[in-house]
């Protein structure tokens, strides 16, 4: 994981310096840096959040998880200043930007609120979010997602990034959205893809 205060852009280049790997004891509780950070320094701040998720990920999918993966998508906080802070309302509004997007994150999106990160309140918060979706949004902040691999893992970032970046175009434009997928033909799709859609987001807007 990177380290506390380290830049992104110098992983590439001073990768000693700027991430390391960790090993937690048998309790979890303690860990000891492997390699990297070498000229001193903490992994992130947000290693609580990172360990919660994975502790919930791995019970949930039986150990198929094995990536948490954190960043800063700039559409995706975007969003977070206009849209309502709730599962459904982000949900529906990222499922409803491209046809794939119900079918890449069929079970839903969570949502935090605002909380001061690094600590234990929003990594439980968090946890407890992604005990139902494989995505959390921090609220003015960014996003968490799980994944089997990082592959996986980043694709559905990205799924979820781009479908923010159409939203942000599309109320740029209008403040009322002319067309779009309705309740139904989200049943059809999940039909037709072998996926489950959780009725709450499927509901009807007035």
């Amino acid at each position: 994981m990177t380290g506390s205060g380290k830049y992104f852009r110098n992983v590439t280049i001073k990768p000693e310096d700027s991430f390391c790997i960790i090993e937690l004891d048998d309790k979890g509780e303690n860990y000891r840096i492997c390699w990297g950070l070498v000229n001193g320094g903490r992994p992130t701040s947000e290693l609580p959040s990172h360990l919660m998720n994975h502790e919930v990920k791995v019970i949930a999918t039986n150990g198929a998880h094995r990536v948490i993966y954190h960043a800063h998508p700039a559409n995706t906080i975007a969003l977070t200043f206009v849209l309502p802070l709730t599962d459904e309302a982000f949900t529906r509004e990222l499922w409803e930007m491209a046809t794939e997007c119900p079918v890449v994150f069929p079970a839903g999106i969570g949502v935090v609120p605002w909380m001061v990160p690094g600590g234990r309140d929003i990594a439980v918060a968090t946890s407890e979010l992604m005990k139902k979706y494989d995505v959390a949004i921090w609220a003015h902040h960014g996003m968490f997602c799980s994944g089997e691999d990082f592959d996986l893992t980043f694709g559905l970032m990205h799924t979820v990034e781009k479908s923010a970046e159409i939203l942000v175009k599309v109320r740029s434009m209008t403040s009322e959205k002319r067309q779009t997928i309705q309740p139904d033909e989200f049943r059809h799709l999940a039909k037709d893809f072998g996926v489950d859609l959780p009725e709450k987001f499927l509901y009807e807007k007035h």
